[in-house]
């Protein structure tokens, strides 16, 4: 699986230059740059930053389910059969 396009995508919604990025994560620009264009294998701990540094918690959610093996769908389903029974039941 290749992340590059979600990292400069999540960079770029928080409004994040490739130096802005690599002073948060602890990594250099050409690193940054690397890891966006799948040129470097991404690392869970770079992932990690790189999320935290974007504060999009959303899509560090679904990221980190997907990572995990998730199915995102079977997760909603059951999610939404939870909240929707506790709704009732207030």
């Amino acid at each position: 699986m290749t992340f590059g396009k979600l990292l400069k995508t999540t960079r770029l919604l928080a409004d994040l230059s490739q130096e802005d990025m690599a002073e948060k994560t602890h990594l250099s620009r050409s690193t940054v740059s690397r890891l966006e264009n799948d040129r470097m294998e991404l690392k869970a701990a770079d992932l990690v930053r790189w999320l935290q540094a974007t504060q999009l918690h959303d899509v560090a959610a679904a990221t980190t389910a997907i990572v995990a093996g998730v199915d995102l769908a079977a997760l909603a389903q059951m999610l939404t059969a939870v909240v929707g029974g506790f709704i009732r039941f207030i």
